[in-house]
């Protein structure tokens, strides 16, 4: 007895569901089967199934029209308009997960049930976060937009649904966690110390506190300009750097370290330049304008060894689950407890939208909420 398309209920109580695997030279499809104790046991299989089969070399439309050619064709088209960091971010998303799944397909193919079955796989087996598969989903319907744009129809699989998100709790230190990292920072401060302290004193992120040089300090402004960001990124095959990766010499393997600007406009920014950290520029600044601060050379600090020297420094301290964004989060929780207005502490941050640190940071304590209830006594006769 037939249950839904494709998917029937066989003599001995199990549902067969069949999928196109492949096709003929002359175009008509090759079909494959999946078993199960359930319809939504079988057909589930079947479109993982069909997902994963390769295109056979007779099919209709040439192997130049499969999902993996028109993710290459999306990622070269896109080269130029991207920065090197999130292109570097796409390209993984399509080989470790897009194309796997749906990389010998052809786009008109593609259902959206598999999509859904797609979701499912990165969440449940994969275990990614809802907010990493979204943005997995929404690369997977931006290469489909320009399918679209190419073969001038809309792909079936355009209707995503997307996951969720799932807010985490942000890891701050707490003041007795402070006061011990600080202490240890202290003792015989070098320039990888002075590092974690400007990002604990100043929420700079770490590829902007290993990108910063001497120009981009004003003692005479009292100015830290936050304009470049520095990370390392994989290198594509035959890709033997950009000009901005060469700039800085240090090219391992299949990865680069690459000098950018900040994630958004926002983020290039001024921060204030406090009294102790201005001593310690003193302390620390080299006579070239042109050395980044964290080596008094013309080489940027790797952000990979800054995080093992804040590591160790966290686990000297007993602060367990802390990394360094922690750092970050910290001085802009202790900005809030401290009263700062909420858009001079998001231009501080460098945050794209007054909403972003308004969600992340501010959440006022009851007492606070009490205080503030307090005040209708003043405009509503009790």
């Amino acid at each position: 007895m037939a249950r839904g398309e494709n998917v029937f209920q066989r003599k001995d109580g199990r549902f067969e569901a069949r999928y196109i695997k492949g096709r003929r030279a002359d175009g008509k499809p090759i079909y494959g089967f999946c078993y199960g104790k359930t319809y939504e046991e079988a057909r589930e299989k079947a479109v993982q199934a069909g997902g994963r089969a390769e295109s056979s070399s007779g099919r209709e439309n040439s192997a130049g029209n499969t999902m993996a050619c028109f993710c290459d064709e999306w990622l070269h088209i896109n080269r130029n308009r991207l920065k090197p960091s999130s292109h570097a971010k796409y390209r993984a998303d399509i080989e470790n997960h897009i194309k796997p799944f749906f990389g010998q397909k052809q786009p008109r193919d593609i259902l959206p049930e598999e999509v859904d079955v797609f979701t499912r796989m990165l969440l449940d087996e994969k275990k990614l976060s809802p907010k990493t598969v979204r943005s997995i989903l929404v690369l997977f319907h931006s290469v489909l937009c320009y399918v679209k744009s190419r073969l001038g129809e809309e792909p079936k699989a355009m209707d995503i649904h997307y996951p969720k998100n799932q807010k985490k709790s942000t890891r701050v230190l707490n003041k007795k966690e402070e006061s011990a990292l600080l202490r240890i920072l202290g003792e015989e401060m070098d320039l990888d110390k002075f590092g974690i302290y400007l990002a604990l004193r100043t929420g700079m992120r770490i590829g902007e506190v290993c990108a910063l040089r001497w120009r981009d300090i004003s003692m005479e402004s009292e100015i830290i300009a936050v304009c470049h960001t520095v990370q390392r990124l994989p290198l594509e095959t035959g890709d033997t750097g950009t000009e901005e990766r060469k700039d800085t010499c240090r090219m391992h393997g299949k990865t680069a370290l690459s000098m950018g600007t900040p994630k958004s406009d926002s983020s290039v920014r001024l921060i204030p330049l406090m009294p102790d950290i201005a001593a310690l520029c003193e302390r620390f600044r080299t006579e070239s304008q042109e050395d980044f601060v964290l080596t008094g050379t013309d080489k940027c600090m790797e952000p990979r060894k800054l995080q093992r020297r804040l590591k160790k420094y966290l686990e000297e301290c007993s602060i367990e689950e802390a990394h360094f964004h922690t750092l970050r989060h910290t001085f802009a929780t202790r900005c809030v407890e401290a009263g700062f207005d909420v858009k001079t502490l998001s231009e501080i941050l460098g945050h794209s939208n007054i909403s972003i640190t308004l969600n992340q940071y501010v959440h006022p304590n009851m007492d606070l909420k009490r205080e503030n209830m307090s005040r209708l006594k003043s405009v509503i006769p009790l």
